[in-house]
Order: C-alpha cells, then sequence, then structure tokens
C-alpha cells in the first residue's frame, strides 16, 4: 500500500508536450459532451507560457479534427493595469494569438479584464464581470497556472480565500518574471486586474498546469498547510482539482522524492545512493558517519533490513561518489579506471560542445571546456542560435558608432555605416515595447553575439574552423516566443555530426530555462541523434552524450555521474571567459527573476556543488561542474 502525502491529485507526463495534450483532451471532451446536449460549455482560461502548448493543441483539435467552439463562453483570469487592449503585452492580444484568432469562437462570447477600465469605475466593473461569470452558470472548467511565489492568477500571497474580482498590487518577484514581456523591469505595470481566490473555487472543475522550475512551489500547494500566504495551496478544499505536472516540476513531490517514505521501493544503486545523500544532507554527517540509529530515524529501516549494516551501504555509496569525481572528462590516457565515468580508450576524443545561446558553453561548462582543450582533446562549439533578442538596444548604436569612428580613422568612406546608424537610431528611438526589430538591427545583434562567441573559444585555445554558428531557423521569429521545432533545425544538426562524428556530445540539459530555447535545442540534438542512429552510422557507437545544466540550476547531487572539480585559478579563468561576452553583463534583456550576473550564478552554483560534495565527506575543492550521462 502505497502512502500518498498529496492533498491534491497530481498527474504527471514526462514532458510539457504530452501534459498539454492530455489537458487539451479533457477540455476537449468537455466542449462535445456539452454540444451534445445543447449546452454551452463555460471556461476559465489562463495566460503566460505555461498554458500555450495547451493552447496550440486546442486550435490543432481544431483545424484537424474539427473540434467547435461555437458553443464555447470563455472568461480570462486577469490583466495588467493600466495597459491598453491591443498592446502587445496584454493578455487580450496574448489569448486572440495563441487561440482566439485560430477558432470558431464567437466574439461575444470572450470576456477578458480590459486593462483600460476608468481606475475610479474599477470596483463596478469588476462586479459586473462576476455577474457575467454567474450568468453563464458559472465556470464548468478552469484552468490555471501557478506562480514561483504560489500566485494563482494575479492572487499573490496573502489573498483572501473570500477575494472576487479585484484591483491587485503585483510583488516584484511576479513583476520580474514577466519582464520578458517587456523592454526592461521598469515597464512592467506594478497592477493587475485578477479574478479572486473565490471566483477560481466557485469553478466546478479545476486544472493547473506546471512545468519546469515550479517543483518547489507544486510541492508547497500539494503537500503543505492551507495557507494563503501560498495561494495555490487553498486548492485542497476544492473538490474537483488536478495539477497536470511535468517530471521537473513533479521532482519535489514525497513521492518523488524519498519514494522510501511512501510504501515499498526498489532498491536500485541510483535510489540508495539517492537516500543516503538525502539522509546525509539532512543530518549534516558525512556519509560514512552515518549509523543503523539514523538510517531507522530517517525511515530507511527497509534498506538495512536488505542491504545490512550501515557501514557497508555508507562505503557503497561513499564510493560512487567518489568514482563520479575526475579531473579528466575526455577520460585518462593509459590508465585502466573501471568506475571512471568516461572511457581512457579512445584518446584523444572529438568533442562538440552544443550552447544554445552563444554563452552558454562558457557559463555552463567553462571549466570543463577548458580542460577538454588543455587535455589534448579536438573540441568544437556549435552555437545553436544567434540569441540576437538578449541583446540591448544600446549595444547596437554602440558598435555601431565604433564602426562609423573605426572607418573614419582609417581613412575609409564612413557615408554608408552613418546612415546605417541614423536608421537604426531613428528606429530605436520610436521602437515600442515588444516591437520585432528590423532585420537589419538583429543581425547586427547577432553579429555582436558571435564576435563575443569567437573571442571566448580563441581565449580557450581553439582555432576559427572549430566554432559554428548554425543559426537555427526555430529561433529566428524576432521575439521572446519561439517556434517549435522544425526539419531544418534537425537537418543542420544532422549534418554537423556527421561531418565531425564526435566521441563526446556535450549538450544543455537544462530544461528550466525560462524562455524555452534550451528544450527546443536539446529536443533538436536527441531527434538528430536518433535519426542517426535509425540509419546505422557506425560512429554513433562510440558517441557518449553528457548533459550540462544552464545558467539557471544544477543537477541534483544524487543524479551527478561527473563532477570536474575547479581550483580557484581554474574558477577565475572561467570568470574572465563569461566577462568576454559583454553584451550579457549587468542588466540584460532577459535575466527571468534571478537578479544575479551570469558569472555570479555559475560560480555560486559550481561551488554550492563541491560543497555538497565536502559535506558528503568527499575531497574539498573551490568549485565542481556537473553532468549527466544520456543513453540513446
Amino acid at each position: 500500500m502505497v502512502e500518498s502525502f498529496e492533498k491534491i491529485p497530481v498527474q504527471i507526463f514526462p514532458a510539457p508536450k504530452e501534459g498539454s495534450l492530455f489537458a487539451a483532451a479533457e477540455i476537449a471532451a468537455l466542449i462535445k459532451s456539452k454540444q451534445s446536449i445543447g449546452q454551452t460549455c463555460v471556461l476559465g482560461l489562463a495566460t503566460g507560457s505555461t498554458p500555450i502548448s495547451l493552447y496550440r493543441e486546442l486550435v490543432r483539435l481544431h483545424k484537424e479534427e474539427a473540434l467547435s467552439f461555437h458553443n464555447v463562453i470563455s472568461f480570462n483570469l486577469d490583466e495588467y493595469y493600466p495597459l491598453e487592449q491591443d498592446a502587445v503585452q496584454s493578455y487580450w492580444s496574448f489569448m486572440h494569438q495563441y487561440l482566439f484568432d485560430q477558432i470558431d469562437i464567437k466574439p461575444e462570447n470572450i470576456h477578458i479584464p480590459s486593462g483600460e477600465w476608468p481606475k475610479d469605475e474599477i470596483k463596478k466593473y469588476c462586479q459586473d464581470f462576476e455577474n457575467l461569470v454567474d450568468a453563464a452558470g458559472g465556470i464548468d472548467l478552469q484552468v490555471l497556472g501557478i506562480g514561483n511565489n504560489g500566485h494563482i492568477g494575479f492572487n499573490e500571497p496573502g489573498s483572501s480565500i473570500y477575494s472576487k474580482t479585484r484591483l491587485v498590487t503585483l510583488e516584484n518577484s511576479t513583476r520580474m518574471a514577466n519582464a520578458k514581456n517587456f523592454q526592461n523591469i521598469s515597464r512592467v505595470p506594478r497592477l493587475a486586474i485578477t479574478a479572486g481566490i473565490s471566483t477560481i473555487m466557485k469553478a466546478k472543475r479545476i486544472i493547473l498546469l506546471a512545468w519546469g522550475m515550479k517543483a518547489g512551489i507544486v510541492a508547497k500547494a500539494v503537500e503543505g498547510n492551507i495557507t494563503e500566504q501560498v495561494p495555490a495551496s487553498l486548492l485542497q478544499t476544492h473538490n474537483d482539482c488536478l495539477f497536470v505536472v511535468d517530471a521537473q516540476a513533479a521532482s519535489e513531490l514525497t513521492r518523488i522524492n524519498y519514494p522510501w517514505l511512501t510504501g515499498e521501493v526498489e532498491w536500485t544503486d541510483r535510489m540508495i545512493r539517492k537516500a543516503v545523500v538525502n539522509m546525509s544532507i539532512k543530518t549534516r554527517k558525512p556519509v560514512l558517519m552515518l549509523t543503523n540509529k539514523d538510517y531507522n530515524d530517517y525511515s530507511l529501516g527497509d534498506l538495512l533490513v536488505e542491504k545490512g549494516d550501515a557501514y557497508e551501504i555508507n562505503l557503497q555509496v561513499y564510493y560512487m561518489l567518489r568514482d563520479s569525481i575526475t579531473g579528466w572528462p575526455g577520460g585518462k590516457p593509459n590508465a585502466v579506471i573501471p568506475r571512471h565515468p568516461e572511457r581512457s580508450e579512445i584518446q584523444p576524443k572529438r568533442c562538440v560542445i552544443f550552447s544554445p545561446h552563444p554563452d552558454d558553453d562558457i557559463i555552463s561548462m567553462g571549466g570543463t571546456f577548458m580542460r577538454l582543450h588543455d587535455q589534448g582533446h579536438e573540441v568544437h562549439v556549435a552555437y545553436q542560435t544567434s540569441g540576437n533578442i538578449a541583446v540591448t538596444d544600446e549595444f547596437v548604436t554602440r558598435f555601431l558608432d565604433f564602426a562609423v569612428g573605426f572607418e573614419e580613422l582609417s581613412g575609409i568612406d564612413s557615408s554608408t555605416s552613418s546612415a546605417i546608424l541614423d536608421r537604426a537610431r531613428r528606429f530605436l528611438e520610436s521602437k515600442k515595447p515588444r516591437e520585432v526589430d528590423t532585420d537589419q538591427i538583429r543581425q547586427i545583434k547577432g553579429l555582436i553575439r558571435r564576435c563575443e562567441a569567437r573571442a571566448t573559444c580563441r581565449y580557450v585555445g581553439l582555432k576559427e574552423e572549430q566554432i559554428y554558428f548554425q543559426n537555427l531557423p526555430f529561433y529566428e521569429t524576432g521575439t521572446i516566443q519561439k517556434n517549435p521545432m522544425g526539419e531544418k533545425d534537425v537537418q543542420i544538426t544532422i549534418a554537423l555530426l556527421r561531418r565531425l562524428k564526435p566521441h563526446q556530445i556535450y549538450c544543455a540539459g537544462d530544461l528550466a530555462d525560462p524562455h524555452g530555447t534550451h528544450k527546443v535545442c536539446l529536443d533538436i540534438i536527441f531527434e538528430s541523434l536518433k535519426r542517426i542512429k535509425d540509419d546505422g552510422d557506425e560512429w554513433i557507437k562510440d558517441c557518449w552524450v553528457w548533459l550540462y545544466k544552464g545558467a539557471w540550476q544544477e543537477w541534483d547531487i544524487s543524479e551527478i555521474e561527473m563532477a570536474i572539480p575547479m581550483s580557484p585559478d581554474q574558477v577565475m579563468k572561467k570568470r574572465y571567459g563569461i566577462f568576454i561576452h559583454q553584451s550579457q553583463k549587468d542588466m540584460v534583456p532577459f535575466q527571468g527573476d534571478d537578479s544575479r550576473e551570469f558569472w555570479q550564478r555559475a560560480e555560486e552554483r559550481n561551488a554550492n556543488t563541491a560543497n555538497l560534495y565536502a559535506n558528503l565527506g568527499l575531497t574539498k575543492y573551490a568549485a565542481m561542474e556537473a553532468f549527466v550521462r544520456w543513453h540513446y
């Protein structure tokens, strides 16, 4: 009998796509069932990046499977205030772009709070909105997302369970998380109109979607105490609520993180390591100091029964941790080390580092990057996207100004570059928030990032022919929202892999990237490798794939299969490599809700990994970069 710690049902899917398909199927079934008895279907809809894949599937069902929305009445949860209805950041624009303009819903059946309501009449309009919901018969199914602070809609921590539709003040963390949709944090509205907790709770059924970095708050919402400080936890009192999450968002649930607490568990080596490492961290004891009493106190008595004395289990886990540490990411030449993370026999190795943006290589695995080159391996770097939208407008005029000055200094006719600079200044001075840059400006921004990436590779010691700029087409929309992976993206990647025939591939396994680019880049690599393997290419048999994490988070220490230690000097060398990316220093356009610079995130994360190993009883290093092997 498996004990559940979850006070709200949770359905876990491998990735957001599968979860979105499930939610879309539920909505479609409800719409059809209402149509069959001649009733309207009242949907409560959410905005933000989370439901985009859901809306895409609903659009597909409409276009390809004739799902009609003619009987649907929709009510959206919220809207920024004040904000013009047709502003590109408005949720009115969002909903029409991703859903309403592509389905047959009647315009008069669409209800979205307005950021243009007169402030002195907000209360009246909010009450009218509530009345419209009631007049429609109430919400049949409400779709929700969840904020990192637990907000649902824009009901921030502290919102009353009795709250109704109203004007609210947004927390700074919420504004930071939404800054990607505006030019900078200062342009994010401080107010919003939102349906209240009470309004949401009146829905007959609720489906909350959560992907990626939401693991911590998902666990609090479904397993923690009911508290207005975590608004989503109030959903525990609803009689028909379901959380639909991906594997990463589920990773801190007890049944995933501590399965031995929920019932019988299969004690694989990986599970033993996870359990013992967790116990070591909680007791603040090195692994080799854990006792039988500790095992019993931390609900691991079954492990003692199955595997014997604590001392033997401790040694097993200690050796696992010890053997994951290596200064030889490409394998140690002329050595036979059975438990070494990498093979020694192929020397030197051809290595390809895939970098989603033009700085992920140095930020995420700069120490390993340099060590591979210094140890004689043939290292190639493939920058998958241009990264052009992450360059501020000021950098464009700065570099164009330099180009004009350089030509004048060199006695070269600068009339063309001066004209480009004038056009750029005029455009940028009148540029509206989230307006797409001209093709020329995007090309200039991409050039800035290419120059920084090349300089980083030269700093490491690579030659020009070892650097590749793939400029994958899915990225080149000029906006935050990217296209899905396309055939051309896969073909470009297959061509490079077949040309290089690498023994090692490093790629970003960081699915917590707030803008999704890392995830698409990883999917492209996985699809390319699958096709190459299916085609029977011989070289693929000798190719190992190592996943690193990006700037947003690190692998859990119990998952790490290869940890590359770094000395203080190597940490500083990596920092200087990151500094080369000047367009990404200080305040960059899309930092997510972390205000630290990328070099600070990398150093703190790498130092934390090293400290965790030391606290577990292993050698103390200044920093460590971590990798997990992907098997295909």
